[in-house]
């Protein structure tokens, strides 16, 4: 090889070097949009609201919506519910069961995480039907995007008041 080729042949070879590290990926950094906390907040408080809609409308279907197929539900005196299905009948069942006029009413108190999966931890009330609360506790609830949208595949809830023991 001569002399004249070798800076021709550095060049090429760093021009190379530079180009295998600026990778698609690098520059889907550079252009990403920062995660927007108050826009998932409000899209999980829908998501809520109509959770406790459909929980007062009695559609059991409604409400499992709110889960994804695959979704564990860890409710409090009761083994895990596991698929939207199981969710739906567990729902369906107790729905069928409730004439109280009891309601929820579910609030956001902390939500982290990132565009693809969220952790909410939640306020929940239950009013009688004069809109006077009787119980309250709290919630997790993990979420993935899904197609697009936010779906529960994990949540707890539990109680803030003492269970009421029968001796």
């Amino acid at each position: 090889m001569t002399m004249k080729l070798r800076p021709a042949l550095c060049l090429v070879i760093t021009a190379f070097i530079f180009a295998a590290c600026s990778s698609p990926d690098t520059a889907k950094v550079e252009t990403k949009t920062a995660f927007d906390m108050d826009k998932a907040k409000t899209e999980i408080q829908a998501m809520e609201d109509a959770f406790a809609a459909g929980e007062k409308a009695k559609d059991a279907k409604a409400v499992a919506a709110y889960y994804s197929d695959d979704a564990i539900s860890y409710n409090r005196n009761r083994e895990p519910t596991k698929g939207r299905a199981a969710i739906q009948d567990s729902i369906a069942k107790d729905i069928a069961k409730d004439t109280s006029g009891n309601y929820n009413v579910y609030k956001v108190v902390d939500l982290f995480g990132d565009d693809n999966m969220v952790v909410e931890v939640g306020s929940w009330n239950k009013m009688n039907a004069s809109g006077t609360e009787i119980d309250h506790g709290h919630y997790m609830s993990c979420f993935q995007k899904r197609d697009g949208k936010y779906q529960c595949v994990r949540d707890m809830s539990v109680a803030s008041t003492p269970a009421k023991h029968v001796m």
